[in-house]
């Protein structure tokens, strides 16, 4: 372990081969692994996935690692908050109850950029060098619209840490739902045995018990009244839009309802806050394709039975963009766990 490392009375890794060592006795002790990949400024979202794994694994182990091939020339690689202190105290108190005894953190890996990219690697995608993953024809729609290159990032990164960590199960959130669907397509594509797809879980979003905003690492940025008072309007648009739809509204009616919520908080903020909408739109989760504008809920489930709605949406508060999503109807057939 690199003595610039915090002390910690979990176990951390920072190479590959110090990682994979403890991993070889996990493996000759036949024990479950399950993993959460983060990149830290850890909150109770987080907590929900480790606690997951701690109740469903005999070892529980996350990775802390902020990817910069996720992250566009003009995004907010430099300033993402790195709390890494603070994420082993808040894990180092995780303690859960599972099989008679309690089960607590096994190990974090925290490599260092040139360990997960020995080449050097570059925001600009037409300077990199190297070997990257593309899921072709599901990271364009949805957020990949706003952020395109975001998910060869994410895959890559994803990849690497899969095939480090090598997880019996790994768990992902809700709220970054395209995410978690695109990265079970890649374990599917790739054949991968750690973990298998149907051993990548999703679990609900975690949200503020007051104003119901989606916890994320970039609520940081927010000033308290910005938090309370003008964020919590994209789940409130949202929840808008589902009432519109599980009333028999067109998708189109939908959103016109959702960015009426928007619209009333922008004139009740005026020029206090700078609140811009990205999108909110409706897709299929299977293929992440927007939904027709004149489809109904009832139109939509006669025709593909079975078959959820992602209703997602991201907003601008000030320079902080947010996101958040809402699943319209079967959660279970996403592998969505309660």
């Amino acid at each position: 372990m690199s003595s610039s490392l915090p002390p910690s009375s979990i176990p951390l890794f920072d190479t590959v081969a110090s990682y994979r060592e403890w991993r070889r006795k996990a493996y000759a002790e036949e024990k479950s692994v399950g993993y959460v990949a983060t990149m830290g400024a850890l909150h109770e979202g987080h907590l929900s996935l480790v606690k997951r794994s701690l109740a469903e694994n005999d070892l529980t182990v996350l990775s802390i690692f902020v990817n910069p091939a996720q992250f566009a020339p003009n995004e907010d690689l430099a300033t993402y908050p790195r709390t890494l202190r603070r994420d082993l105290e808040l894990l180092s108190a995780l303690a859960v109850a599972a099989h008679g005894g309690t089960r607590v953190p096994s190990a974090v890996f925290v490599p260092a950029v040139r360990e997960m990219y020995p080449g050097g690697i570059s925001q600009n995608t037409e300077e990199q060098k190297g070997t990257f993953v593309e899921v072709k024809g599901y990271g364009h729609q949805m957020e990949g619209r706003t952020r395109p290159t975001f998910f060869r990032g994410v895959a890559t990164v994803v990849t690497k840490l899969f095939n480090a960590i090598e997880p019996t199960r790994t768990y992902f959130g809700q709220k970054d739902i395209q995410q978690a669907l695109l990265l079970r397509r890649m374990t599917r594509d790739l054949l991968l045995s750690h973990p298998e797809p149907h051993n990548l879980f999703i679990v609900p979003t975690v949200r503020d018990s007051t104003t119901s905003l989606a916890l994320s690492s970039r609520n940081a940025y927010l000033t308290a009244q910005e938090r309370e008072e003008v964020a919590p309007v994209l789940y409130a648009a949202l929840q808008s839009a589902k009432s519109a739809w599980e009333s028999g509204a067109s998708k189109a009616g939908c959103i016109q309802r959702a960015q009426a919520v928007i619209q009333n908080k922008k004139r009740e903020v005026g020029d206090a806050t700078d609140l811009r909408l990205d999108y909110i739109e409706m897709n299929d989760p299977e293929s992440f394709e927007v939904l027709p504008a004149s489809v109904s809920r009832k139109e939509w489930e006669a025709h593909v039975p079975d078959n959820p709605v992602i209703l997602s949406g991201a907003l601008w508060v000030r320079k902080t963009r947010l996101i958040d999503n809402l699943v319209l109807g079967a959660r279970h057939t996403l592998g969505i766990v309660e």
